[in-house]
């Protein structure tokens, strides 16, 4: 016999962490489910043998830090872990433009709906800006960029989940040693660290100076009862009498160990991949969610995720993988350039994930995550050499909001119906190459040399880490899967927290507009 909650979440992203942790504060017995395992800095990748990827076919053989998923036209970079997206983001919070939330949401949401729940999860996630003391050089050549096409208005720090001490500077004695980093409890009662800008942001903070969600949110979940439990990869879910029936697979060693467990409440936060994959499961494959809406899978967006390089002949000029990963935005989010919203940042990556990617492993899966990530960044660092003076520009954008998820045969074994993205590039160009023009000017005024992507380029290929869709929330059934408190149309008691369920594309990092999703989700219907 399985065992019953009263509430179990799927996923501990940005989504599942905020929902567990407010259904376990109103008294309900909650259990999250994680597919990845739950990292520490004792284990975090660095060597090309640790484990870096996830694997969705075999999760018991390779259970690592980033799942790449590859689609004709699309690259979806996306994190595995207790924790979601919060172990790889780069600790960026930004609220949605209020113009986002003017079409295309239900008539119960607007940006003064949504502030009080972007207020406490700022409050939640300790958020901050970098010390003025502390101004990285991608910061400041952002800036100069932003003042010379007269856009230094459109500048800011961007608001960042992360701890900063004021006693740090560069000019300190090894300025990088932890021994700079301040250690104290946060207010959920665990040990962090100071930033020192070692510039390991997207591959696990060595100090704990960003604030993740397994430092946040769901220490106070689990405070409050929660259970989490790690390599749990759910693989179909059917209703009960009372209820929902999950299905899952656990991940013990090398192998797979299968399971049930049932409860009155089911909250998907799997991620807009995860989760419309398993809701599409449902439906097409297992059939026992038949009455799901025909718009499942549909309205998926890469949010104009938009990757350019540039390289600097002064290294000096970038100090490329210094600070953290991003601290500065470049804000045209009202539509004022051109008609295109969207917003620049200063990107960076920590030198030693390139050269654990240089090796090759015995796994051809794996080679393959790894030639992808890998190949981002190889052409601007084989021409040029010097990482130091490589500049990422970052920028995400309201495309067109019309991609569509869907399963399909997979050619290779265990022939089990994959999930495929139709993504029609030239509907989202315009603002794609808004963006690009955009780096490509911030780059040649501040003496740079732009590099076009030749993934764009070639095959109009985007890499993006902002997935957005596929379970759109919305009115009716007619035209999205869930409403607006993320109630799955036609299940009672199963509902949806994560970014599939945003309608549009918002052109900002999405990680604060989901989570301020979920708080008012847990609130309204906790």
């Amino acid at each position: 016999m399985s065992e019953t909650f009263d509430a179990i979440v799927v996923g501990s992203g940005f989504g599942g962490s905020v929902a567990a942790c407010r259904l376990a504060e109103h008294g309900l017995k909650v259990l999250v489910l994680e597919r990845g395992r739950r990292w520490s800095p004792s284990d975090y990748p660095r060597k090309p043998s640790d484990p870096w990827f996830y694997s969705v076919r075999h999760p018991e053989r390779r259970h690592g830090w980033l799942d790449i998923r590859l689609f004709k036209r699309m690259i979806v970079a996306q994190a595995a872990g207790v924790g979601g997206g919060s172990l790889a983001y780069s600790g960026v919070a930004l609220e949605a433009h209020p113009s986002c939330f003017t079409h295309g949401w239900p008539a119960e949401l607007s940006y003064a709906e949504l502030k009080p729940y972007y207020d406490i999860v700022a409050q939640t996630m300790n958020l901050q800006t970098i010390p003025d003391g502390q101004l990285t050089q991608r910061l400041k050549l952002t800036q100069a960029a932003a003042e010379a096409l007269g856009h230094g208005d459109r500048f800011s720090k961007a608001p960042l989940a992360m701890s900063f001490s004021p006693d740090w500077h560069y000019g300190l004695d090894a300025p990088f040693d932890r021994r700079h980093s301040r250690s104290f409890v946060n207010a959920q009662g665990q040990q962090q660290g100071t930033c020192i800008h070692l510039g390991n942001c997207d591959i696990g903070c060595d100090v704990k100076a960003k604030n993740t969600l397994d430092v946040t949110y769901l220490p106070l979940a689990e405070q409050h009862g929660c259970i989490v439990r790690p390599l749990h990869v759910v693989r179909r879910m059917e209703p009960i009498d009372r209820g929902y029936r999950l299905v899952f697979d656990r991940i013990v060693g090398k192998e797979l160990v299968p399971g049930t467990v049932s409860a009155d409440r089911v909250f998907l936060a799997g991620g807009s991949l995860g989760t419309t994959e398993l809701l599409l499961r449902a439906r097409d494959e297992h059939a026992t969610l038949p009455k799901l809406s025909r718009v499942l899978g549909r309205h998926w967006s890469p949010n104009a995720n938009v990757l350019s390089m540039a390289t600097y002949a002064d290294a000096g000029q970038v100090n490329q993988s210094v600070g953290p990963t991003i601290s500065s935005t470049v804000d045209f989010a009202d539509g004022a350039h051109g008609g295109h919203r969207f917003v620049i940042e200063d990107d960076g990556f920590p030198n030693l994930l390139l050269n654990a990617l240089r090796a090759a492993t015995d796994d051809d899966e794996e080679n393959e995550s790894r030639h992808v990530v890998h190949d981002v960044f190889e052409e601007a660092l084989r021409r040029d050499g010097d990482a130091r003076g490589l500049m990422l520009w970052l920028g995400a954008g309201v495309d067109a909001g019309d991609g569509e998820l869907r399963l399909d045969r997979h050619v290779l074994p265990p022939f089990r119906r994959a999930l495929e993205l139709r993504w029609a590039v030239e509907h989202s160009r315009p603002v794609v190459e808004a963006i690009m023009a955009m780096h490509r000017r911030m780059t040649e005024v501040t003496g740079g040399r732009f590099r076009v992507d030749p993934g764009w380029q070639n095959f109009g290929r985007l890499l993006t880490l902002h997935p957005l869709g596929g379970c759109r929330m919305a009115s009716s059934v007619e035209t999205g899967v869930v409403d607006h408190l993320g109630q799955v149309f036609g299940y009672p008691g199963l509902h949806v927290v994560d970014g599939s369920i945003v309608p549009v594309p918002i052109g900002r990092n999405p990680s604060h507009t989901i989570a301020a999703l979920a708080e008012r989700i847990a609130a309204q219907v906790g």
